[in-house]
């Protein structure tokens, strides 16, 4: 299995632009692309894709994968038939401008129940499902190689334990092996930081765990930084490697032991990071620097 290293876009979201972007992984020698949704994404022409996987492959640089930003395909979760529908028509969108880039692999989070509603919860796993084999069959058509799905650190965002990550993914690749030759397999993009806390912040299951458990279905993941209750997330600075839960090179010794029990053959991890607070002159221009540094310390320990 190999590992590479990757960065999702989010930051520059509303800020600077993907040239800008482009330019900064090209100085790195970051050479993956995660493209992180924004709201325009689902109206936009061809071309804008078109022209987005052109930029990039100017400078060498793949986008290779997409995945969403703000929770916005969800409805499936909600009980609410209008929201429903909207994530299913959103979808659609989506895939087709995953096609349109040529990326291999698009994916959300599950959604979630509402939190005073949590008698809901089972209802909204079996909807997603359902919808689910439909997108993975729609996704065939549009050539993708695979749809993912992230587990969360909350219960109302399934799922969020070791049962629910299994059951979940049994089932619909149950599906993708009965039907090999129209629909494509259902793969985790993970997160090291997501860990699950209770209701006072004691740990339930931890990231480091979870993560581990989650390899045999996994295709690609998020690189980030947390604390003890999973509650703050940052990037690989000196200072922020001082006060963060994630330690880089035990991250390493599990990916390695465990590397002939990834489902594919080419592992991408993605820095995921807001970066600093979006809109003030005065921190706007402290992005790349925060990504630099971060990806500097990936690299150290990932090559």
């Amino acid at each position: 299995m190999k590992l590479s290293l990757g960065i999702k876009s989010d930051p520059v979201e509303y800020r600077y632009s993907y040239e800008w972007l482009i330019s900064i992984m090209d100085e790195l020698d970051i050479r993956y692309m995660q493209l992180g949704s924004f709201f325009e994404l689902y109206s936009l022409e061809d071309d804008f894709f078109h022209a987005l996987r052109e930029q990039a492959f100017k400078k060498n640089i793949l986008i290779k994968s997409c995945f969403t930003s703000h929770r916005e395909l969800g409805g499936f979760m909600t009980g609410d038939p209008y929201l429903e529908r909207a994530a299913r028509r959103n979808w659609e969108r989506y895939l087709h401008a995953a096609s349109v880039m040529g990326v291999d692999y698009a994916g959300s989070n599950m959604g979630a129940v509402y939190r005073d509603r949590p008698e809901h919860k089972r209802r909204g796993i079996k909807c997603y499902i359902r919808h689910m084999k439909e997108l993975l069959a729609l996704a065939r058509e549009k050539s993708l190689k695979a749809l993912t799905l992230e587990p969360m650190s909350c219960m109302a965002e399934p799922p969020s334990t070791r049962e629910e990550i299994s059951s979940i993914l049994k089932e619909l690749n149950d599906f993708h092996r009965a039907h090999p030759d129209t629909t494509v397999p259902l793969y985790l993009c993970s997160d090291i930081t997501h860990g699950l806390a209770d209701q006072h912040g004691q740990t339930i299951q931890d990231n480091v765990s979870l993560f581990e458990h989650g390899i045999s279905f996994m295709a690609e993941f998020h690189f980030k930084n947390t604390d003890e209750r999973f509650e703050a997330t940052f990037g690989f600075s000196e200072e922020e490697c001082r006060r963060g839960i994630v330690d880089l090179e035990e991250l390493r010794g599990i990916i390695e032991k465990n590397k002939d029990k990834f489902p594919v053959d080419h592992v991408v991890g993605y820095l995921e990071t807001d970066g600093p607070k979006r809109g003030r002159d005065y921190s706007d221009p402290q992005l790349e620097q925060m990504l630099s540094g971060s990806l500097t310390t990936l690299k150290r320990v990932f090559g």
